[in-house]
């Protein structure tokens, strides 16, 4: 179920194509939980014009974690989808190995609770807030890669202004972008508010042909491309 209330309208925050994962399109919470304010979350996953996350599989994809440096996503620029004034900014956690295999998901799995129970932090990895200029609330833009945010609490950012690079930080199997938009800043005590995109091609999954939207929420499943 999705909701039937105001939804602020951000723009991609990267360029290329996409794979959207976790759609608040398809169900609400959309990660499965209230926590964090990550209600209306919605996950990003750099791929090529073959839907592929990286270019290479071996034996490691299989049977063992992989380096994030494989991906297609990781390293890529991450872009401002709002303008507004940065009021929270963390850097210094790890870039972890990436998990495409079900053998090396499992421990992970099991970890997910010592990971809530350390904090934000260890959720969102490196991560940046900023508070929307019309005042319609704040958008987290989540597990970037260590070292590479370009802006600290206090600065102003404007739309599509690069503002780190994606990374493989905090609660993330593989390198990609997690945003949401919430009620306040503090996302231990964070509600979630409902978003929308503007301007982008989409390919649904198994379709051939894109079509232009407007504005809207990526179907799970979908492959998105930003439009000027």
């Amino acid at each position: 179920m999705t909701s039937t209330g105001p939804q602020v309208l951000l723009a991609l925050p990267f360029t290329g194509r996409w794979l959207a994962r976790n759609s608040p399109a398809r169900r609400v919470p959309s990660h499965g939980t209230d926590l964090l304010g990550s209600r209306y979350a919605i996950d990003f996953i750099g791929v090529d014009d073959r839907r592929r996350t990286a270019r290479r599989r071996d034996w490691r994809t299989f049977l063992a974690t992989e380096p994030p440096e494989r991906f297609l996503a990781f390293g890529a620029p991450i872009l401002a989808p709002a303008g507004g004034r940065v009021v929270a900014a963390h850097d210094g956690e790890t870039d972890h190995a990436a998990r495409r295999s079900q053998l090396a998901l499992i421990p992970y799995a099991m970890g997910q609770a010592g990971r809530l129970r350390a904090g934000v932090a260890a959720i969102a990895g490196n991560h940046l807030i900023v508070e929307l200029a019309d005042g319609g609330g704040y958008v987290a833009v989540v597990h970037l890669r260590v070292g590479s945010l370009r802006v600290g609490v206090g600065d102003r950012v404007t739309v599509g202004q690069q503002v780190a690079e994606c990374g493989n930080s905090g609660n993330s199997t593989q390198p990609h972008v997690h945003l949401q938009v919430s009620d306040r800043a503090e996302m231990a005590s964070a509600q979630g508010v409902p978003m929308a995109f503007r301007r982008f091609r989409e390919w649904p999954r198994g379709a051939r042909e894109a079509t232009v939207r407007e504005s809207g929420l990526p179907a799970e499943g979908a492959v998105v491309e930003p439009l000027p």
